[in-house]
C-alpha cells in the first residue's frame, strides 16, 4: 500500500514507536514519519507508507499548527516539564494580557532560533541530546524559522502561591520551528524564565486532528480496514501542483526517466498514469525533468 496516513500520536509514545507499531499492524517495513514529536507532545503525525516515503521531504515542508501552554516564572534544562529545573523567579504580580500580547507579537515573522540541547539536531555527527546527557556542551547552529501566528487563546492564569503564570496559545509555524524554544523566548521577551508546559500539534502536512487515526485500539485484524478509511494518496502532499495525465508514449518515457515536453508553464507537475501519481517533474528550460519518481506507487487502496 502507498499513501499518507495521518496518525494521532498520544503522549508517552515516540514518533519511532508509532512507526514500529504500524510496521507490526500492517506487516510492512517501508514506513516513515514526517518529523519527530517529543514523547510529552501529542497530536498529528503524518506517516508515509510504501512509495510515499519518497514524499517525506515535501511533507515536512508544509507548515504546522500547535496549541499549548507556556508557564512563566521558571525554566528547565529541556525547555519543557521533562527536564530538571534550572532557574526560578517568583512573579510578584501577573503580567497583563496586553504585555503578553506585545511580547508574543515580537516573536512573529522570520526569527532566529537556537535548538535546545535536548533535541535531535546533529552537530559533528552526534545528536545534541547525546551531548547533553553526557554533560558536554557544544556550539549549537542557529536556525531560521517563520512564525506565521503566535497568539493567546485564553486569559492568563496567575498562581500567587508558586509565583508563576500560565499562558494558553496557538502557534502556526514553518518547518524546523522549536515550540519549546518559542516558549522560552516568550519568557525572555517578558524578562523572566519560562517553560513549555503542554503542547499539542493540531495540524501537520495539511491534516487536522479530526482526520487522524488512533492506533491504540487496533490489532492486526482491524488495522487494515481502519487504515484504508483514512489513507490519502501521495499527491495530497503536493498542494497546488498541477496534474498531467500521461499518454502511453509519455508513460514509456517516464519509466525510462526521460525528459518530457509538456503543454504547461508551471515549475512542477504531477505525472499521473491510470489516476495514480508516478512522478514529479520540474521545469528545466524547454522541458520537464524527473524530480521525484514514484514508479512503484499503486495508489492508496489497501491490497491483500
Amino acid at each position: 500500500m502507498d499513501g499518507i496516513l495521518p496518525v494521532y500520536k498520544p503522549v508517552g509514545m515516540t514518533s519511532a514507536d508509532v512507526v514500529s507499531k504500524l510496521r507490526y499492524l500492517l506487516r510492512m517495513k517501508k514506513i516513515g514519519h514526517s518529523g519527530t514529536l517529543d514523547p510529552s507532545v501529542d497530536g498529528v503525525l503524518p506517516i508515509a507508507l510504501g512509495a510515499a516515503t519518497k514524499a517525506v521531504p515535501a511533507l515536512m515542508d508544509l507548515g504546522k499548527v500547535y496549541t499549548g501552554e507556556v508557564t512563566v516564572g521558571f525554566a528547565t534544562e529541556t525547555e519543557d516539564l521533562d527536564g530538571a529545573e534550572v532557574e526560578r523567579v517568583s512573579l510578584p504580580a501577573p503580567f497583563t494580557p496586553a504585555a503578553i500580547d506585545a511580547a508574543m507579537a515580537t516573536l512573529t515573522g522570520t526569527i532566529t532560533q537556537i535548538p535546545p540541547m535536548y533535541s535531535a539536531v546533529k552537530v559533528n555527527g552526534r545528536r545534541l541530546y547525546d551531548y547533553a546527557r553526557h554533560g558536554e556542551t557544544v556550539e549549537r547552529p542557529k536556525r531560521t524559522a517563520t512564525i506565521y501566528a503566535f497568539a493567546r487563546t485564553a486569559e492568563p492564569v496567575f498562581d500567587a502561591v508558586t509565583g508563576t503564570q500560565r499562558v494558553r496559545f496557538m502557534a502556526r509555524v514553518s518547518k524546523g520551528t522549536y515550540i519549546r524554544t518559542l516558549a522560552v523566548d516568550l519568557g525572555r521577551a517578558l524578562g523572566v524564565p519560562a517553560v513549555m508546559s503542554q503542547l499539542t500539534r493540531t495540524q501537520s502536512g495539511g491534516f487536522t486532528l479530526a482526520q487522524t487515526l488512533d492506533l491504540r485500539d487496533l490489532d492486526r485484524e482491524t488495522a487494515p480496514a481502519a487504515v484504508a478509511a483514512v489513507l490519502r494518496p501521495i499527491e495530497t502532499v503536493f498542494e497546488d501542483v498541477p496534474q498531467h495525465a500521461l499518454t502511453p508514449a509519455e508513460w514509456a518515457m517516464v519509466q525510462d526517466g526521460r525528459a518530457l515536453t509538456l503543454p504547461l508553464s508551471a515549475p512542477r507537475v504531477l505525472l499521473m498514469h491510470a489516476d495514480v501519481l508516478k512522478a514529479v517533474y520540474e521545469q528545466a528550460g524547454p522541458v520537464y525533468r524527473p524530480a521525484i519518481m514514484f514508479l512503484a506507487n499503486t495508489g492508496s487502496e489497501i491490497g491483500d
